[in-house]
């Protein structure tokens, strides 16, 4: 029984590989690498300690000295919590204004996942008459500019008498994420092995089938990926909620974050309280659900 020997240019390729692998290891593990990691984590959180450590000082050490004076003179009250919980601004309080944010980011994050999961099935695995034109079409829609759009589409929103609801900022979130979420998607679908497919559909499973039970128990990755991006911008919009959430009984709180900035001169401290507020709920999101942002980043980046 004989056996061939591999060639000598292959193994020599295989081992400059796995020596360049090494070295690339080696670099990104070394200590400075993670002390320069570090760094940059203290440098990047350091703002946002110091708006939390302003917001529990009391008024008196906030108007004399910096909130680092804190850790030589500690003092702390949860009075500007409660004055900007309960004080009216632009007629609406900030409690209210963070329900209302609630309710204008789930159904922002939650409408686009669902169309976009569908529309990316549709382009992956059904054979159409112009899918790829149309891909190319969805995925050029990323480059028209927000704006241009904001007059035409307030317009339409008043003469189907939706202004001062929730539909117009639903709806326009909505239509500004289909476009990437559709490109993100289609592009981890298409990840997925054919013979996958293939074989689910010798077993007699349709397209309804074959994308709930198949696909999407692998596109949990992606879609949590894409969702914590997407709650991430709704929930710090102010463009698209000044433009089409301004009513008093509909704003967000980053419109009545930007009201208090102009009408809280005087009790400018208020401001940090609101803005940590603001900030709370998506560090929360952001945190549970790091494993999955990580998975669908990585996903389908390695094969075999």
């Amino acid at each position: 029984m004989s056996t061939t020997a591999a060639p000598v240019g292959v193994t020599g390729a295989a081992k400059t590989i796995s020596m360049q692998a090494t070295k690339t290891k080696k670099r990104l593990t070394s200590p400075w690498a993670s002390l320069a990691a570090v760094i940059i984590a203290i440098l990047w959180t350091l703002p946002t300690f110091g708006l939390l450590i302003t917001s529990i000082r009391p008024v008196s050490d906030i108007n004399s000295s910096g909130w680092w004076t804190f850790f030589t003179n500690p003092a702390f009250t949860l009075d500007n919590y409660k004055q900007v919980l309960d004080t009216q601004t632009s007629g609406t309080t900030l409690s209210q204004a963070f329900i209302n944010s609630v309710v204008i980011t789930l159904p922002a994050v939650v409408i686009p996942i669902c169309l976009a999961s569908l529309a990316s099935y549709a382009f992956a695995w059904i054979e159409f008459k112009g899918r790829d034109f149309l891909f190319v079409l969805v995925f050029a829609l990323q480059i028209v500019p927000i704006q241009v759009t904001l007059i035409p589409l307030l317009s339409l929103f008043v003469k189907l008498n939706l202004a001062g609801t929730f539909w117009p900022v639903w709806i326009s979130h909505s239509i500004f994420a289909l476009p990437l979420a559709i490109f993100l998607l289609h592009n981890f679908m298409k990840e997925v092995p054919r013979e996958l497919i293939e074989a689910a559909r010798v077993d007699g499973a349709g397209h309804v089938k074959i994308f709930f039970q198949v696909l999407m128990p692998l596109l949990t990755p992606a879609i949590a990926a894409f969702g914590i991006f997407q709650f991430l911008w709704v929930w710090n919009d102010l463009l698209v909620a000044i433009t089409f959430a301004s009513d008093a009984t509909t704003s967000p709180m980053t419109v009545l974050l930007q009201n208090m900035t102009g009408t809280r001169g005087s009790s400018w401290f208020l401001l940090s309280a609101g803005a940590f507020i603001s900030i709370a709920l998506p560090l929360a999101v952001f945190l549970s659900m790091q494993r999955f942002f990580v998975r669908g980043l990585l996903a389908g980046s390695v094969k075999g």
